[in-house]
């Protein structure tokens, strides 16, 4: 059976606005059925274990899809989500792919977590499937090749564009802008029209541009799996 690990953010503050953040509910939804109705095993880790925090907004009617109305009617997957297991107890050789769901979590915490740069350098490194979705190729941010250099340097990669951040008024607020990282570390960085899906797969290497990329990417990466 595939085995495929999902990686979420335990970050639940927005900067210093006093609002709350964490994962985005359809980049964790939709990937979660397109492996589970594939038929693969699915683990859920996190920097400190346990239930993840979900963006608010993420929840809100606006942002509901099929897949997050199936998560809701889902206890099964409600409890596997409650019980993440911790990011430093993941061995990353019992797993055949790692997927990130976004949200703006993944800035605080992921981009800067030790454990979370072993796993993505032993796969990518290795030439094994992953991906990431929106804000979580933030994760990238201090990732390296085994010759030093940054590991998404002269890699086809996109992530939430710095005019999508302007459009949700988070320019001033989130650590770093996504877009000018991966530019600065010398990905070769691309992106589609701004909430439109926009997936590239560069190698083992699956990204995804938005919300509305979330499902491709898996897909994508599921395809990478079975290759």
């Amino acid at each position: 059976m595939t085995k495929i690990l999902m990686i979420l953010t335990s970050h639940d503050r927005l900067g210093d606005t006093g609002e709350k953040t964490g994962f985005w509910l359809e980049e964790f939804a939709a990937p979660y059925y397109v492996f589970k109705d594939a038929g693969a095993e699915i683990t859920l880790a996190s920097p400190q274990g346990g239930q993840p925090p979900l963006d608010p907004k993420s929840d809100t009617e606006d942002f509901q899809t099929d897949a997050t109305r199936r998560f809701k009617e889902d206890a099964e997957a409600q409890e596997l989500l409650a019980n993440t297991e911790r990011l430093d107890e993941i061995y990353p050789t019992q797993y055949d792919a790692v997927f990130y769901p976004g949200g703006h979590g993944p800035m605080w915490d992921l981009a800067e977590n030790a454990d979370s740069r072993r796993i993505i350098e032993t796969f990518v490194n290795g030439d094994r499937p992953l991906g990431a979705v929106c804000h979580a190729p933030a994760v990238f941010r201090h990732t390296q090749t085994e010759a030093g250099e940054p590991l998404v340097k002269g890699r086809r990669v996109t992530g939430f564009t710095n005019g999508e951040e302007e459009g949700v008024g988070l320019t001033d607020v989130v650590p770093f802008l996504l877009e000018d990282m991966l530019k600065e570390k010398g990905a070769e960085y691309s992106k589609g029209e701004d909430w439109a899906p926009y997936v590239l797969v560069d190698g083992k290497l699956v990204t995804g541009q938005n919300p509305a990329s979330s499902e491709e990417a898996a897909k994508k990466l599921l395809a990478l799996i079975e290759a």
